[in-house]
């Protein structure tokens, strides 16, 4: 019999598991179930420990979709990691990660969502510094950290909990909506998913986690772990229509959507703008949530899961041929030599910017003429737009650099588009990344929207793309990024580029002051005074006084003697007063 490697198991298990998890989603949708399913774990006297888990079709169609990426990234990893001796150590750890998204999507307890939750934070981090050196710890780190802010926060949403009779929050949405402990549970998890999820002020690990290999970028940083907190928020979607929280998370999420799509605009490393486009789609998915429309936010979460893990696998295979090189400046003319990688890098692009009926044009359309239909204030609305001609404007900058021209790296290039168990792996998504919308628009919603609104309108999102494709374009032809001749012009750049100075903040920003208050404790006191009148003080005064003693007793007889003789006398004297 044939070796059959764990990649090729855990493929078809997956793959199995998903199609399986589809069609009894389709069930549930068709016939409106929903199975809440507990198991009573433990059983003892009174007292009862009780596992709970919700399957609707909302749980089991995510499941699906997450199952299926994370069955055709472990296909594709099969090639790209082939010379990595510890591969099955790198699949357990994927497929470790994929049961801890599973559990946090059926859960409806808090205690178990935990765990579920903090199963993604260490396995990510596993994951992040899985190539061993400096950079990837030091990205590990800045993860683990962000994210233990969620963590805390859904901690003392538990603790909260206890307020109620138990931990299954479903129970108490709708009726304790405007209840003050409700508002405190629902603000601490709005923290949680604005940390997972990477939003303002959490932005900076989200391109620092690309550290991590190519195929867990795919996975987790584009369809699970980013999208754990916005599956959290709709699951609790009902605290933030009409309130304060859901007002503040526009603006923050509409902050973070402008600030990646300005920021992809100024990027060389090809992995960091599919990060910061990711970190934009996060944005878009955040605002519309805030304003209460949950299954919109959950139809650009699957569709763009399907788009952006495909990029990110046609991105590998780039870099991969390029001999591990991300710098798109080094590429060009990958249409030429990379054709089928091309395609698909080309097709999750403009599904990416809302090309019509692709993936991503049937969840963004809707969500774009839905902010025009709603009551939105300018400045929300604006940041709305002006980040979907961002995205777009990167988009073709990106399609510029790395299509166009002439290949930029070293005359001996081993450039070839042979990889066929990679290419297998992403015709796969690139079959849904063209179908997947569509099929999910008559899936959610089985009688279509009808927006009404007037031509001008209608065409604005159309013509905001356009624009932004152009300009992007246009800048990329005239090298207007790399012109920066006045000190003004280089701040600028740096500003916009480097995510609002978010990873410096983020880092130096947080340490820099408790480490120069530290140095100057250790300084001043604990190597400072009291080193002098504590044990270095003592032990320098007992040396000199002994030393000085050892000279007398050495050097001089007549003086030793004498200190006899005064010995003698004390004695005598301390005898005859007793």
């Amino acid at each position: 019999m044939k070796y059959l490697s764990i990649c090729s198991i855990s493929f078809v298990n997956l793959i199995f598991i998903s199609f399986s998890c589809f069609f009894l989603a389709m069930n549930f949708l068709l016939n409106d179930l929903v199975y809440f399913i507990e198991w009573e774990v433990v059983s003892l006297n009174s007292m009862v420990i009780v596992m709970t888990f919700l399957f609707d079709w909302m749980s089991l169609l995510f499941m699906s979709f997450v199952l299926m990426i994370a069955s055709l990234v472990i296909f594709y990893s099969k090639e790209y990691m082939s010379s990595d001796e510890n591969i099955n150590r790198f699949i357990m750890l994927v497929l470790m990660f994929v049961m801890s998204m599973m559990l946090l999507i059926i859960s409806p307890n808090l205690i178990s969502i935990l765990l579920g939750w903090d199963g993604l934070g260490l396995v990510s981090y596993c994951l992040v510094i899985y190539f061993q050196n400096i950079k990837s710890y030091n990205a590990g780190m800045l993860t683990a950290l962000s994210n233990r802010i969620g963590d805390v926060a859904l901690l003392l949403a538990i603790a909260w909990m206890l307020n109620y009779g138990s931990w299954n929050y479903i129970f108490y949405l709708e009726i304790m909506q405007n209840d003050f402990e409700m508002m405190v549970i629902g603000s601490l998890v709005m923290l949680a998913a604005m940390t997972k999820s990477a939003q303002i002020p959490f932005s900076s690990w989200l391109p620092a986690a690309m550290a991590a290999p190519t195929p867990v970028s795919a996975l987790v940083h584009s369809s699970t772990l980013v999208t754990a907190g916005i599956y959290l928020l709709i699951r609790f979607n009902i605290l933030l229509s009409n309130s304060f929280l859901g007002q503040l998370l526009l603006l923050l999420s509409g902050l973070t959507m402008f600030m990646a799509g300005l920021g992809a605009n100024f990027e060389f490393d090809l992995k960091k703008i599919i990060a910061l486009s990711t970190l934009s789609q996060l944005g878009l998915m955040m605002s519309i949530l805030s304003m209460g429309f949950y299954k919109l936010a959950f139809f650009h979460l699957l569709t763009h899961a399907l788009f952006k893990a495909l990029l990110f696998m046609c991105a590998g295979a780039i870099i991969h041929n390029m001999n591990n090189s991300q710098d798109i400046r080094m590429m060009g003319g990958l249409s030429i030599h990379m054709p089928l990688t091309s395609a698909c890098f080309n097709v999750s692009n403009l599904a990416l910017c809302g090309m019509p009926f692709l993936a991503g044009f049937y969840s963004k359309d809707m969500i774009l003429e839905i902010v025009m239909i709603n009551n939105i204030n300018l400045f929300s609305f604006f940041l709305y737009f002006f980040s979907t001609g961002l995205t777009v404007c990167y988009s073709f900058r990106l399609v510029f650099y790395t299509m166009s021209g002439d290949l930029n790296c070293g005359s001996l290039n081993m450039l070839n588009d042979e990889g066929w168990v990679m290419l297998r792996g992403m015709l796969g998504l690139l079959f849904m990344s063209i179908i997947g919308g569509s099929m999910l628009n008559w899936l959610i919603f089985p009688s279509p929207y009808m927006i009404c609104l007037p031509v001008y309108m209608k065409l604005l999102t159309l013509f905001v793309c356009i624009v932004g494709g152009a300009l992007g374009y246009l800048i990329s032809v005239s090298n207007l990024y790399t012109l920066n001749k006045s000190f003004l012009n280089y701040k600028i750049s740096f500003f916009l580029g480097s995510m609002w100075f978010m990873p410096y903040i983020s880092t130096y920003g947080l340490i820099f002051y408790p480490l120069n208050y530290g140095q100057v404790i250790i300084k001043s006191f604990d190597q400072g005074w009291s080193e002098y009148f504590g044990g270095q003080h003592i032990y320098q005064k007992l040396v000199k006084y002994s030393q000085v003693l050892f000279n007398m007793q050495n050097n001089s007889l007549k003086i030793y003697l004498l200190l006899f003789v005064f010995w003698i006398l004390i004695l005598f004297n301390f005898y005859i007063f007793l």
